[in-house]
């Protein structure tokens, strides 16, 4: 695939063993030039949303003296719409959700919006693909973000795109946001429970019952 004149491509992702737990993060940054240049990081305790978040922000951070339009690449619908729909919202909040609650890893949005800001109005597009269906620069960026939620690094590839052995420019086609799920009002209680004995189904009443 041919890149856009001065555009640099992005892919990131993030992994948590647990959350919270031990997490980690990818990214990967194809400049015009066809320059590759994996980048990776983890911490010790953290989340999955906070890992998701650091794999666009170290991109964007090794891309600040880089001029030019970015299109990013993420599985994050936490990290797109975050950044381009409720962050508005909670600066202009100070910070705060509508309910008047700290906005949950501020530090992190407060970093993103800085560095987006940077960039200029419009210069970055962002594009959400489907995680774990082989689409090449999300798969290499999981790799990446797992190998640093389990302790270890993985070995990070700096070069010409014509080495990389990874054929980063397959991009997915452009895909819509999932829809959000509704905020539930509270866990709704089942109406019965089933359990299985000897090939015999049970029905209990409630899950004390059925645990027995």
């Amino acid at each position: 695939m041919k890149l856009k004149e001065n555009c640099t491509i992005v892919f990131s992702d993030g992994a948590c063993s647990g959350n919270p737990g031990p997490g980690g993060w990818g990214a990967i940054v194809i400049d015009s030039n066809r320059h590759v240049c994996e980048l990776g990081g983890g911490e010790p305790s953290t989340t999955n949303n906070r890992m998701e978040m650091s794999g666009v922000r170290g991109a964007l951070e090794f891309l600040a003296e880089t001029p030019g339009p970015v299109q990013i690449y993420t599985d994050s619908t936490y990290v797109i719409r975050g950044i381009t729909q409720w962050v508005w919202g909670w600066k202009k909040n100070n910070w705060k959700t509508s309910e008047g609650k700290e906005v949950s890893n501020k530090d992190l949005w407060q970093d993103l919006y800085a560095l987006v800001q940077a960039r200029g109005k419009g210069s970055i597009s962002w594009s959400y693909v489907r995680g774990h269906v082989g689409t090449p620069g999300n798969e290499r960026c999981d790799e990446i973000a797992v190998a640093w939620s389990r302790g270890g690094s993985a070995r990070l590839f700096r070069g010409s795109l014509s080495d990389y052995g990874i054929d980063v420019l397959k991009l997915p086609p452009q895909e819509a946001l999932p829809e959000m799920k509704p905020k539930s009002a509270g866990k709704t209680a089942a109406h019965s429970y089933l359990s299985n004995i000897g090939g015999i189904v049970y029905r209990h009443k409630d899950w004390p019952s059925c645990e027995r």
